[in-house]
């Protein structure tokens, strides 16, 4: 692929996902907009939708991807080991900045970006690594907060019910019947463009005051995630084309989700919503140089 052909390709891969979020923030700046039944809806029906119809695919077999799921786990817990020493240095509080280090977002720009990045075929590998850090970010996560959290409640979430539904689908080798199939694609397909819309609305919430952990923030989450995804290359090895996806997943900025979690347990939640919203912002010029160096 020669250069002008290449950045062709990440512009045609950024830049939608770009315009979908900054619909949202402008339309939010219009008309201040509260997208909490949205994102409720989105995570317990098209969300749980996509990842069903995804892995109740015909050609979806979950145990092909275990490579990539233990390589996704150890991005998110390697991320964090490197952030650690980083928090202390600076004096940051472990439990503000060292999980949105972590758990990035997988979710509302790993799975389109990586659609876009590599095409349909990609949506399985997106939806596994999101999956991965879903649920590591509802277990360890949680666990690092508050480790009195009750960790059983997890089987009541909608998107945790879809996945073990999925599993059981994809190990029976089971098909939908066309006619609910196609309803059940609808709805997930739903979830992607809701996501990007909701974290352009949620980038109206930028807190400058904080500015300083949120630009650390934004150097540190992909430095971090890359380092733990060579690292685990060296180790264990990957195939190219896996390795690609990895690269990809360890450069994402931090979820919005983590914001929302520091709310629930009162951690520092300003200085969370900086780290996230910085990193997003600052994640337009991580992202393109990550696409260009898989591409």
């Amino acid at each position: 692929m020669d250069t002008s052909s290449l950045f062709q390709q990440i512009f045609n891969t950024v830049f939608p996902l770009l315009i979908i979020v900054l619909i949202g923030f402008f339309y939010a700046r219009v008309r201040p907009t509260d997208m909490t039944v949205a994102n409720r809806i989105n995570m317990s029906v098209f969300i749980p939708a996509l990842i069903f119809s995804v892995m109740a695919a015909k050609d979806f077999q979950i145990q092909a991807y275990q490579p990539l799921i233990a390589a996704s786990a150890f991005v998110v817990i390697c991320s964090g080991l490197v952030a650690w020493p980083i928090a202390r240095l600076l004096g940051y509080e472990f439990k503000t900045f060292v999980p949105p280090m972590m758990f990035n977002n997988s979710g509302n720009l790993g799975i389109p970006l990586m659609v876009l990045a590599f095409g349909e075929s990609a949506l399985p590998i997106a939806v596994v690594m999101f999956l991965t850090e879903n649920l590591l970010h509802f277990t360890l996560g949680m666990y690092l907060l508050n480790p009195k959290t009750n960790l059983m409640n997890l089987l009541k979430m909608p998107m945790i019910i879809a996945t073990v539904l999925g599993v059981v689908w994809s190990v029976q080798g089971w098909s939908l019947p066309p006619s609910i199939g196609t309803g059940v694609d609808m709805l997930g397909q739903i979830s992607i463009p809701l996501m990007l819309f909701a974290l352009g609305v949620r980038m109206t919430d930028v807190d400058f005051g904080q500015w300083r952990i949120g630009v650390v923030s934004g150097l540190v989450s992909p430095l971090s995630g890359l380092i733990a995804a060579l690292i685990f290359y060296w180790l264990f090895g990957l195939t190219e084309e896996w390795f690609g996806y990895l690269i990809v997943f360890a450069c994402l900025p931090p979820a919005v989700l983590n914001y929302m979690v520091a709310e629930i347990f009162q951690q520092e939640p300003q200085k969370v919503a900086s780290i996230v919203l910085l990193g997003n912002l600052m994640s337009l010029a991580c992202i393109p140089v990550a696409l260009y160096f898989v591409l």
